[in-house]
């Protein structure tokens, strides 16, 4: 289940009122960019796409942390009964399905870190998934980034980056010019699309 595209709005309203930061507008570029690719994609809504994009980081709303606001958001949107934006919180920075995939301090509690890989462990990825991440990977917080610059970026305010992962994030954007049948940045309007 999912919210209306509105009340995911007031959602990301409401949780950058709690934290405000450079997060919010990149989780509209995240939605901006899926709407955008899945509406050139057959067979996923971009509706869907959009709400997903939205709500990917929505754990952010619980203060700062890292690894914190996988469980943080997952833990949210399923208390609000909205199971599929919560797998999207859970598998958003996943992209191998391997907690060894994160990037940024490890800082949940005992508990947090077994919901995280009990729920990982199990959860089937499909294409919204596949395009969260691809679109996370792409989205800065003033515009759509190429994919090198943005994982280069978080290289540099984290130290490192698997290169598995980044690996993963190049096949992503391939698999999705290859569905959508062009280049992934012409289809998210790279060049005029700003928050």
């Amino acid at each position: 289940m999912l919210p209306e595209r509105a009340e995911a709005e007031r959602l990301l309203r409401d949780a950058e009122g709690h934290n405000p930061g450079p997060w919010g507008n990149h989780s509209r570029i995240v939605a901006h960019c899926a709407e955008k690719i899945a509406d050139a994609c057959e067979g996923l809504d971009p509706e869907k796409a959009y709400i997903l994009g939205l709500l990917h980081d929505i754990g952010r709303k619980f203060g700062t942390r890292h690894l914190g606001h996988v469980s943080d958001g997952y833990t949210c949107m399923m208390a609000l009964g909205y199971e599929e934006a919560a797998k999207i919180c859970l598998t958003h920075s996943f992209n191998n399905q391997s907690l060894k995939d994160y990037i940024g301090k490890i800082d949940t509690t005992d508990e947090e870190y077994e919901l995280i890989a009990t729920e990982l462990k199990k959860t089937v990825m499909d294409d919204y998934d596949r395009l969260i991440q691809l679109c996370d990977s792409i989205a800065g917080s003033e515009g759509v980034l190429k994919i090198e610059e943005r994982m280069e970026d978080v290289k540099k305010r984290y130290g490192a980056y698997p290169q598995e992962k980044w690996d993963t994030n190049i096949r992503l954007k391939e698999y999705f010019e290859k569905k959508i049948g062009k280049d992934i940045y012409d289809a998210v309007e790279q060049e005029l699309y700003r928050p």
